[in-house]
């Protein structure tokens, strides 16, 4: 890019690839997200690093994977680890800062406990938690002065838990109006922002994050019921029985009291979730409605992405946790930038993680703090771009420590889970990611290519997981002493 540009991101949370109609969903009611395809760019493979909030959102800040950034877990579950960025650390609101850039955050921040949006230089009103703070001042001010009635849920969804108790709730219906919902005041906020940005000389970074359609999916009447049931299509992974699988994954399944409830139950569900969607696009609408009205759009680069993925009863799961399927770390991924062809659409492997360095390229700063990232701006054309031919993720944990790291190439899928099976997953045969053949002796050629081609992966970029696959796998030759003794480097040479 040649001069700077206005940059808006639109983010969600927990946001499945599949409902959007830019992305094959026949019923999704999502016109403002497939205008943005369609004059954009659409990436098909696009991944979180990480399928769990805050690790994802601090990626995105920092440009650094988690490993790096070691901020590996949202504060409601910590499990042992830092809670907080360190005090120093680079960020790109920082860095759009020194360039003279405005800076906003509206909605969703959750990137550590202590140090907030502010802390790192962005506009705005602070809004913690991990779901809609409806309790919040500023909230409660918009309800007031707009003479809406306060926060109020009824039928509520939720299973039993392994102990008898009940199960997180899941979705219930809301009883406000559409203006009176938290997505709506969002919105509201960030079109103030811009109205007030665009009348500032200097060009502006402003993020909009919704805290949906995060479960539980809680909405008004009419994007509750907007989806019929019985048209819903269940995923196929709801035949998951579990076998050849790491045991973690019928635990959380449990947890989340998946066959406590009745199929038609699970219908609902994902009626409601995609609702909610239809609900946060009609919000969105708002918002780039106010970009042409502001004349904004010929000089705006537009994102939208998310922080990860959602199970909605995939692989009988709910919400997020220790199995690294397609679900949650596949999610949808737009850009549109002043000038480009519309209509792209584009296959490589990318990530959330590129994000950073593409904001940086995109108001002409220099990307070199962002290490694991990668600018797209070279991909929102249809031309040839060279680009690696695969993907690796990671995972730390969720209620409780559990590692995990994944490559995912165009046909396979790859997962180690060091407590238990690791798993291998043929997406050409299998794409529900249904059958582990990680143990079929026909898979021993893949399932060594790819674990060397990981382990080499983690070596580079200084992942310390990759000790333990030293011991435990063929990894190919190894150039140093694997003890980290310095005592027998001459065997290894």
């Amino acid at each position: 890019m040649t001069s700077p540009v206005n940059i808006l991101f639109l983010m969600t949370d927990q946001h499945r690839a599949d409902t959007l109609g830019a992305y094959g969903n026949r019923l999704a009611a999502t016109p403002v997200l497939d205008e943005l395809a369609r004059t954009g760019t659409r990436f098909d493979r696009w991944y979180t690093p990480t399928a769990i909030c805050t690790p994802a959102r601090a990626s995105l800040l920092t440009g650094q994977a988690p490993f790096r950034h070691k901020l590996l877990a949202n504060h409601e579950r910590n499990v042992g680890y830092i809670e907080d960025l360190p005090d120093g650390q680079w960020s790109f609101s920082e860095a759009l800062r020194g360039a003279g850039y405005n800076c906003g955050l509206i909605g969703k921040w959750h990137v550590g406990h202590h140090r907030r949006a502010a802390d790192f230089g962005f506009d705005g009103p602070d809004l913690p938690g991990w779901h809609n703070p409806v309790d919040h001042p500023d909230y409660l001010d918009y309800l007031k002065v707009n003479d809406l009635p306060p926060y109020e849920i009824h039928d509520r969804i939720r299973g039993t838990l392994p102990n008898g108790g009940p199960g997180n709730l899941l979705a219930a219906r809301l009883r406000q109006p559409v203006e009176a919902t938290f997505e709506h005041y969002l919105a509201t906020r960030a079109i103030e922002m811009l109205e007030r940005y665009a009348a500032d000389p200097k060009p502006f970074f402003l993020q909009l994050n919704f805290f949906g359609p995060h479960l539980p999916y809680i909405v008004p009447d009419e994007y509750f019921d907007m989806f019929d049931p019985e048209l819903v299509e269940l995923p196929k992974s709801i035949a998951e029985t579990f076998a050849g699988k790491p045991p973690v994954q019928a635990n959380y399944s449990a947890h989340w009291t998946f066959d406590t409830m009745p199929l038609e139950v699970t219908r609902k569900l994902i009626a409601v979730y995609w609702g909610y969607v239809a609900l946060i696009d009609m919000e969105i609408g708002r918002v780039m409605d106010a970009m042409r009205r502001l004349g904004l759009n010929d000089e705006t680069a537009v994102f939208f992405t998310c922080d990860h993925g959602e199970f909605t009863g995939a692989h009988r799961l709910h919400d997020k946790g220790p199995a690294m399927y397609e679900d949650i770390y596949r999610t949808p991924g737009l850009l549109r930038i002043p000038g480009q062809e519309p209509g792209v659409v584009r296959t490589e492997f990318v990530s959330l993680l590129d994000c950073t360095a593409t904001i940086l390229d995109l108001a002409g700063i220099d990307p070199a703090p962002a290490v694991d990232s990668r600018s797209l701006v070279p991909l929102a054309s249809a031309r040839e771009v060279p680009w690696e031919q695969d993907i690796v993720c990671e995972f730390h944990g969720h209620h409780f420590p559990y590692p995990q790291r994944m490559i995912r190439t165009d046909r396979y899928k790859l997962v180690v889970n060091p407590d238990s099976t690791n798993e291998l997953y043929d997406l050409f045969t299998d794409p529900d990611e249904l059958l582990n053949v990680y143990n079929h002796p026909e898979m021993a050629e893949v399932r060594g290519r790819l674990m060397r081609r990981l382990y080499q992966v983690l070596r580079d970029r200084g992942d310390n997981f990759y000790h333990w696959m030293t011991s435990m796998y063929d990894v190919g030759e190894v150039s140093y002493d694997p003890t980290l003794s310095g005592l027998d480097e001459a065997t290894y040479r």
